[in-house]
């Protein structure tokens, strides 16, 4: 791989690119989240209770969030290109075995196979800004990628939805392993690594992930690095509650504990979809404009997350309160990918992908834990499959202890920055 692009403009082949690569991204958010739109169909499917449903997340994030570091490791030595290809393929291996079996073990065993290939998208996509957009720009890219990504949401609350609903199990995912291959096969023609990789301009002469004797040197520089793990532990509280609702819970709350039907909470998660889309760029400029102060900025906004699910399970349950809550839920969201920004600005860019990849691993990590205690408790109250309201409201606790975790990680690391916390940016001028 080779330097960041010194460029101070925007060019169609770097946008081409970046939209190329995108796809990949929201198919496999697509993927990510389809599953929370079929709980209640799993738990028949494989007749199994909640606590067994939620091993399907947990795996699946569990997968992902130790897949991010060999992932970056792989993506800095070989290129985000690469492993596009590769993990769209995999992830819709995945889907189609998913689709076909009615057998718990095998499905776990596909979950996983989606769970790698998803680990591959979001760092690429990473990987690919700061070597095709200037980097004062691309605190807003990452903000507008991640937001583009909940088009996935989408995909998976309505349309995937409505397949689900008409044409059964096996069709929705095989339909949806199907799109995944094909997005690869565009990826594969549409995707570049840098601007080098296509002449655009000069390659430098020095390779510095080249050499395979120096990963783990690189490896043990990020994780000695504070930085790194202030990014893990900032996304560790800005995805934690949320990757519970979106990913697993949210359904089988609105529509057994409200009494919503399936239709009515697919428009919820979809507003949701659509308010991060529309939020995203709003975070990407408080982003590049406050890099010394993200850490509280994200505290805050947890602090506001927080109080309005508090809000919401004291006071609502209308269909009103959802939009409302959602609304506030996905305005303090974005602050998960703060520490992204601090990775790309501190770190040496020899070891962003792997730092970043340390970096995700929070959200992931958060909400495996976080949706898994979560059926443990719907479990341990007894009531289900159709489970109570109240069931979800002290099944919540699990997460609000999930999220203090991660509070406490933002503030030690914080405080253990220090000036010298580990290799530092460099831009080297190429072309």
């Amino acid at each position: 791989m080779s330097a960041p692009h010194p460029r101070e403009v925007i060019t169609t082949k770097a946008l081409s690119v970046w939209v190329a690569a995108m796809l990949v991204y929201i198919v496999a958010m697509t993927g990510r989240t389809s599953f929370g739109v079929a709980g209640l169909e799993a738990i028949d499917r494989f007749e199994v209770d909640a606590s067994r449903i939620a091993v399907f997340t947990s795996v699946q994030l569990g997968v992902y969030a130790l897949a991010q570091i060999p992932t970056g490791l792989l993506i800095d030595k070989f290129g985000p290109r690469r492993l596009l290809v590769i993990g769209s393929v995999i992830m819709g291996i995945g889907q189609v075995v998913l689709g076909f079996t009615a057998n718990y073990w095998v499905a776990i065993a596909a979950r996983i196979l989606i769970g790698l290939g998803d680990a591959t998208a979001f760092l690429s996509v990473m990987r690919i800004l700061p070597y095709w957009f200037p980097l004062h720009r691309t605190p807003m890219f990452t903000q507008v990628t991640s937001s583009l990504g909940q088009l996935g949401q989408f995909m998976s609350a309505i349309p995937f939805s409505l397949v689900l609903g008409w044409a059964g199990w096996t069709t929705a995912f095989v339909t949806l392993g199907a799109v995944g291959i094909l997005i690869a096969v565009a990826a594969a023609v549409a995707v570049a690594d840098s601007p080098e990789t296509l002449g655009i301009v000069s390659a430098p002469k020095e390779r510095p992930n080249a050499q395979p004797h120096r990963l783990g040197s690189l490896l043990a520089s990020v994780l000695r690095s504070p930085v790194a793990w202030q990014a893990f532990f900032i996304h560790w509280v800005g995805l934690a509650a949320t990757n519970v609702f979106v990913m697993l819970w949210g359904m089988p709350m609105m529509t057994a504990g409200l009494g919503f039907s399936k239709t009515e909470a697919g428009w919820v998660l979809t507003w949701f979809s659509v308010c991060m889309v529309l939020v995203g760029p709003l975070h990407g400029k408080i982003s590049s404009r406050a890099s010394g102060y993200r850490p509280w900025l994200t505290l805050g906004f947890v602090a506001v997350n927080i109080t309005v699910w508090i809000v919401f399970f004291l006071a609502g349950g209308s269909y009103l309160s959802l939009f409302i809550l959602i609304s506030l839920v996905s305005l303090c969201t974005p602050v998960a990918n703060y520490g992204f920004d601090i990775v790309r600005e501190n770190l040496d860019r020899t070891v962003v992908a792997t730092a970043t990849g340390l970096g995700n691993m929070g959200g992931f990590i958060s909400s495996m834990l976080g949706a898994q205690l979560f059926g443990v408790a719907l479990d341990h109250l007894g009531h289900g499959p159709d489970y109570p309201m109240t069931d979800f409201k002290l099944a919540a606790f699990a997460v609000l202890g999930v999220w203090c975790i991660g509070i406490v990680g933002v503030i030690v690391t914080h405080f253990l920055r220090g000036k010298d916390s580990g290799p530092r940016a460099t831009i080297v001028q190429v072309g």
